[in-house]
């Protein structure tokens, strides 16, 4: 063992666990009371905010993403908050202009973010440019998540070179996002030596419970320099949320990586998860199907969330007998598809399409919309080309998109505010709109009625008596 060297934790407790385990449907009341505690710890930061819990929080919650924002902040005097950004997507499934991504990285600063953790479902780093530069505009610390995935294309040095080109384009940090649980404790140990010798920049891991293997992977990426990796407090963890806070924390005392968090304190913060997670399990938010090891992760590549829509399709269709066929067909669609990682949204893209090439009995006979626009080059630039064939037969003799697709898109932030203006309460309403029209328009009428309720109420209470 080297000299000490402390390894720093992110608690995903408020974000990515209970997106991952239920649906990310806990709400800022849940939060709100254990913060003071979480503050007193010393975790490296707390992850909190952005993925999807911006528009759970507006869809399904019925409440303001900003004004929860405002409250952790609030909260948390001490400790750094962290969101997950999804680069030109912002928190969204398309690609937004340029002015709407700097005034979302602006606005998430301003209301309390210290560190934006920022991917691409390509790892095409144009789609990643404009975020980073407004992060370090507003002075907060822009770090690059590279979604992990196996093919031909990802050797190590292609690690090892992405690695140097983002410290090029002024990144504070790399992450290594291993969504599907793939990185096996040994590749972790390659791959974080990789990364090292191509940069710099601190290291930080965050992957997920599914195949079974990462709290080992944790363990040797580690030993082999990674400086911060990503837990959740273990009632919310294990299963498709990340490896126990308390448990890595216990494996690195007395070790020169020893974390110097306080296992009484980390109880006392379990304590209070424990009935959420029994309340979320009994309302069946929370399914134990979710809990357990699915080592076909490996076999297919599939992430936990991407296995869950495959199944339901096929259940729409009646077709549920098919899974495995679908499952085989995926890896032959994203070697069409140009070899891109699964992760939101591309990891809907090539599953839809995998359901349509099975279902359908016969290869690309329909193309989603999506597919047509993967292929045509609206999303970037995949690491291998995409099979001829199968381009041509979806967009026809269109000529595909090179450039940074971005780059193709005007600004929107004026005309969002033109949109919006009759629901305005706060500056941040616009980027709500600008993500979910749809459904931020739904949750400004929610509002406007909820406030009148109350001002209503208020009125009312003057000449009201209340039995003592």
């Amino acid at each position: 063992m080297s000299e000490t060297r402390k390894v720093g934790i992110t608690e995903t407790v408020l974000r990515d666990a209970h997106q991952s385990l239920i649906a990310t449907r806990m709400t800022t009341e849940d939060m709100l009371p254990i913060i003071d505690k979480m503050d007193q710890v010393g975790y490296h930061s707390v992850e909190c905010w952005g993925g999807a819990t911006f528009d759970a929080c507006l869809r399904f919650l019925k409440e303001d993403p900003w004004v929860r924002l405002r409250k952790l902040r609030d909260g948390f005097k001490n400790t750094k908050l962290q969101m997950l950004f999804r680069g030109q997507n912002i928190l969204g499934y398309n690609h937004y202009s340029d002015d709407v991504v700097e005034y979302f990285v602006q606005k998430s600063i301003a209301n309390g973010i210290d560190i934006i953790r920022i991917f691409d479902c390509l790892n095409d780093l144009r789609n990643l440019e404009t975020a980073v530069k407004a992060a370090n505009k507003e002075k907060g610390h822009a770090q690059i998540a590279l979604s992990y995935t196996l093919g031909d294309a990802y050797t190590l040095d292609y690690w090892r070179n992405i690695a140097r080109e983002i410290e090029e384009m002024g990144a504070d940090s790399i992450c290594i996002k291993d969504m599907a649980g793939l990185l096996v404790p040994y590749e972790a140990e390659r791959l974080v030596k990789a990364l090292k010798e191509g940069t710099k920049l601190p290291i930080q891991l965050h992957t997920h419970y599914t195949s079974g293997v990462a709290a080992m992977t944790y363990m040797k990426a580690v030993e082999a320099g990674c400086d911060v990796i990503d837990c959740a407090m273990s009632p919310m963890a294990m299963g498709t949320s990340q490896p126990a806070t308390e448990v890595l924390v216990e494996t690195f005392k007395g070790t020169p990586y020893d974390t110097g968090l306080d296992q009484h304190l980390l109880a006392e913060i379990a304590d209070y998860f424990a009935p959420l997670r029994e309340k979320y399990l009994a309302s069946g938010l929370m399914s134990t199907k979710v809990l357990g090891v699915n080592i076909k992760t490996l076999l297919y590549q599939v992430p936990g969330g991407m296995l869950s829509n495959l199944v339901s399709q096929l259940k729409e269709q009646g077709k549920e007998d098919k899974l495995k066929d679908v499952l085989e067909e995926v890896p032959r669609v994203r070697k069409d598809f140009g070899e891109p990682p699964l992760v939101t949204p591309s990891s809907q893209i090539v599953g839809t399409q995998a359901v349509l090439n099975v279902v359908l009995g016969e290869r690309y006979k329909m193309f989603t919309q999506q597919s047509k626009d993967l292929l045509a080059g609206k999303y970037g630039q995949t690491v291998k080309p995409f099979n001829p064939e199968v381009q041509k037969k979806a967009i026809g003799d269109a000529e595909p998109i090179t450039c940074r697709p971005a780059d193709l898109i005007k600004p929107q932030l004026a005309e969002m505010e033109k949109a919006i203006a009759q629901y305005k309460q706060q500056d941040e309403d616009v980027l709500s709109y600008a993500l979910f029209p749809q459904v931020a328009t739904e949750f400004f009428q929610y509002r406007e009625a909820q406030q009148k309720k109350v001002d209503v109420s208020k009125a009312d209470t003057n000449n009201m008596t209340y039995p003592v």
